[in-house]
């Protein structure tokens, strides 16, 4: 058996739109639903949502047999124990949120790399080898693996262009929520100012030769985004999409 391909670090390398689809719910049914709903990636977030390891082990197994939608798994932390389980598990990208130096972002590589290159703990039979059946896993792991990291605080902004050069590092995630309130913009994503600083960080990650991403839910700054260079970029959240879907339904039915 042969590693596992990973389209979707592969097509950020080529400079291809990935457009995705943050997914919050700790479910593996809505997964295996969205995974098939045409976006070339899903979020898997364990950073502001309740899911833990198990469901997202669950959630990787739907989003292979769901679709062709790319799982991202976001983790809570830039940790390399929840790094090394997750990987184990048979996550191939990685985005790791509150990066703010070339150090941090370092440490992140080495977390998913084997000795002598990191520090990755050996499991021999784990899912990401399919259960050791993949030969030559170990040495050849990082091949497919991608590591996004998030730069959401002004010391991540000062910090950006050497973020961006750190060897290992395949994206940088521009976070419009903790940017926003870091800038002194609590919950004003869509301010003049920040979404000038999210474009301005765009550029300059795809001057540096690195991949941009970020979020937003609104299709006219998504393709402003889009246009200033954003590579994987999502347009939307899971819970949001149920929310206002299911708030229009009943407006229409009850209105007098």
């Amino acid at each position: 058996m042969d590693l596992p391909i990973n389209s979707f670090k592969r097509a950020i390398k080529a400079g291809c739109q990935q457009i995705g689809l943050w997914s919050s719910l700790p479910s593996h049914v809505t997964v295996e639903v969205l995974a098939g709903a045409g976006f070339d990636w899903l979020l898997l977030d364990t950073e502001h949502a309740a899911n833990e390891l198990p469901m997202v082990y669950s959630q990787l197994q739907a989003a292979a047999s769901g679709g062709s939608a790319h799982p991202v798994v976001r983790l809570p932390w830039n940790d390399a124990v929840m790094i090394k389980r997750f990987l184990d598990a048979g996550a191939q990208t990685l985005l790791l949120p509150m990066v703010e130096t070339a150090e941090e972002a370092r440490r992140a590589v080495a977390a998913t790399r084997y000795p002598p290159q990191g520090i990755r703990g050996f499991a021999g039979g784990a899912r990401a080898s399919r259960f050791g059946r993949v030969k030559d896993y170990h040495a050849r792991a990082h091949e497919e693996l991608c590591v996004l990291v998030q730069v959401e605080t002004r010391l991540g902004l000062q910090n950006l262009d050497a973020i961006a050069c750190v060897e290992g590092i395949d994206g940088v995630f521009i976070g419009p929520g903790d940017l926003s309130a870091a800038l002194g913009f609590l919950g004003q994503q869509k301010h003049p100012e920040i979404v000038a600083t999210i474009e301005a960080a765009i550029r300059r990650v795809r001057e540096l030769g690195n991949a941009p991403g970020t979020l937003t839910s609104d299709e006219a700054l998504a393709r402003r985004y889009i246009d200033a260079g954003c590579l994987f970029t999502a347009v939307g959240v899971d819970i949001s999409l149920l929310a206002r879907g299911a708030e229009a339904l009943a407006a229409r039915f009850k209105q007098p």
